[in-house]
């Protein structure tokens, strides 16, 4: 069954290359973004893999913790990150899931047999410390994964779960938001005190509120 917006994320217990870990207990009160792997040694991966050990600081600064996936067992897992390191030029610092019999992907749906029933699919999903799915995403084979959009959405993310805004097409952290239809004209004043725009009546900006 697919894991849907809003569902609880699976829990599960599993080896990665860090050693053992449950899931909802690694997270605690951290964000978190699972990203699976069709197999080891794969080309696309290998950079995937390599961008996002360059982007730990990027996550550490939203709260993030990072784990991948992959059928492959953690001894596999151990030489591919050797060769991640050595072609992408950085330090793999983040586990990778072992899940040769399937388990954490079937619980995830990262199996699609139009596609292939052998090998997961290239999936993202973003958990929140709710532990409730905020985001998932499926990529074909044959396209990396553009983890500099999984930041802006984090960023998205974390700000409308604390404002009564939405972000609008292409935004990136410091833009104006967008306030919500719950939020009447009368309220926004007290609400947004850094101004706003009223475009029209259901389209009203203002600046992205959690900054200074």
């Amino acid at each position: 069954m697919a894991v849907r917006l809003g569902d609880i994320a699976p829990d599960f217990e599993a080896e990665t290359s860090e050693g053992k870990i449950k899931f909802h207990e690694w997270l605690g009160n951290s964000w978190g973004v699972l990203f699976s792997h069709p197999a080891d040694f794969t080309p696309v991966c290998t950079t995937e893999l390599g961008a996002v050990a360059k982007l730990r600081a990027e996550f550490e600064k939203r709260n993030t913790k990072v784990v991948a996936l992959s059928v492959d067992g953690t001894e596999s897992h151990k030489q591919w990150i050797g060769d991640i390191n050595e072609t992408q030029n950085t330090a793999v610092n983040f586990p990778i899931i072992a899940d040769p019999e399937f388990k954490v992907a079937n619980l995830y749906d990262m199996v699609h047999p139009q596609v292939s029933d052998k090998f997961t699919v290239r999936s993202v999903f973003v958990v929140g410390p709710d532990k409730k799915v905020k985001l998932t995403i499926t990529y074909p084979a044959s396209t990396g994964r553009n983890f500099d959009e999984i930041l802006r959405v984090i960023d998205s993310l974390q700000l409308t779960a604390n404002y009564s805004v939405a972000t609008p097409a292409n935004w990136k952290h410091g833009e104006d938001v967008i306030i919500t239809m719950a939020v009447k004209d009368e309220d926004i004043p007290a609400k947004f005190p850094k101004g706003h725009k009223r475009l029209r009546p259901y389209l009203r900006t203002t600046p992205q509120p959690n900054l200074n």
